[in-house]
């Protein structure tokens, strides 16, 4: 399977998830993005256009990780439910960005969810 045909199923998967769900300032959309080597979560409110919290396996605090791609994303999913239940934020909506929940995205899911976020 050819890179690009990857990249194109990848992106009509993510318009159909997009099109089921908006974040609003109460209700602010979780996105995943999952690279080769790094996970990134932010919350976005759709409505104002704005990112409310965003956390990634690259930012300052989590440079010192050790542990498996899928154990630091779990971190990474704790960390962006911190701070959205810091902000008042309890519920999202959960946008996979096209990725399959299975591992990374399950992890960070999973982390997130223990933080208290519901979706």
């Amino acid at each position: 399977m050819g890179q690009n045909v990857k990249v194109a199923h990848r992106e009509k998967i993510k318009r159909r998830s997009k099109a089921r769900g908006q974040g609003t300032a109460e209700k602010p959309r979780l996105c995943v993005f999952r690279s080769l080597s790094q996970i990134y979560a932010q919350l976005v409110d759709d409505v104002n256009g704005k990112t409310l919290a965003c956390v990634s396996s690259m930012s300052k605090e989590n440079k010192e990780l050790k542990g498996t791609k899928t154990e630091i994303s779990e971190v990474v999913g704790r960390q962006i439910g911190e701070k959205a239940v810091a902000q008042g934020i309890k519920t999202v909506v959960f946008d996979r960005n096209g990725f399959r929940y299975h591992g990374r995205v399950k992890a960070l899911a999973d982390g997130a969810r223990q933080a208290g976020l519901v979706f």
